[in-house]
């Protein structure tokens, strides 16, 4: 099964990353992958345009499937092998719409994170306005706050008691944010929350290794 399945990923990118841990939480390991280069512009490269015309990864391939949206492939993954390795979608009613709730809305943290970095990193400091950056950083911080708010109500899963596609799909950006400056001491509940998943099999399988080699220059997400 996994023999049939092509990857094309991006080190350090939560959309990548989500796949590759639903990939082991499906206990789908073995699967073709190959892993590319932002920085040298890889993913615009022929081969992920034949795959994902947007020339952005992950780009997914399962037989003659193709899904390059990440959290599609996510679903696609639960939905084809249900009774394969940990399930992520529960069958309780009120349990399964509150995991679609919040994986659905997880990438909201992920966007209002990279409008912060994208206007940090790629507009230059005397073309910058301070009422966007302002802006940004206010839409972001009451993001994270509101995930806050989720763990103090559920947990300790990011839709209650145990762990699922939400956690699949949220974590990630998580992960990403606490190395960029995130505080932990201003989130406490995702703090702890992050503590206890980073050692899970999935994640600590798939764990972005230049993240330990290669720590951000710059704290963008300190102020939020």
């Amino acid at each position: 099964m996994a023999k049939d399945m092509f990857l094309l990923w991006g080190s350090g990118s939560p959309p990548c990353w989500r796949v590759m841990i639903a990939l082991e939480e499906k206990n789908l390991q073995g699967y073709q992958h190959k892993e590319l280069s932002f920085d040298k512009g890889e993913h615009k490269s022929k081969q992920v345009l034949e795959i994902n015309p947007r020339g952005q990864l992950p780009a997914f391939r399962h037989g003659t499937n193709l899904i390059n949206d990440s959290v599609a492939a996510c679903l696609y993954l639960e939905n084809q092998f249900k009774s394969q390795g940990n399930p992520l979608i529960p069958s309780e009613q009120a349990e399964q719409a509150l995991v679609y709730q919040r994986t659905l809305e997880a990438p909201n943290a992920q966007q209002k994170m990279i409008d912060v970095l994208t206007y940090t990193f790629r507009v230059p400091e005397e073309e910058r306005h301070e009422a966007t950056e302002k802006r940004n950083k206010e839409a972001a911080t009451t993001e994270f706050q509101l995930w806050e708010g989720y763990l103090q109500k559920t947990g300790p899963y990011i839709a209650g008691k145990n762990f699922s596609m939400a956690d699949v799909v949220f974590f990630p950006t998580l992960a990403l944010a606490f190395p960029l400056g995130l505080s932990q001491k201003k989130y406490p509940k995702l703090g702890v929350y992050h503590g206890f998943l980073k050692d899970r099999p999935s994640i600590k399988a798939t764990w972005p290794t230049h993240w330990m080699q290669d720590p951000p220059l710059k704290d963008p997400l300190k102020d939020l």
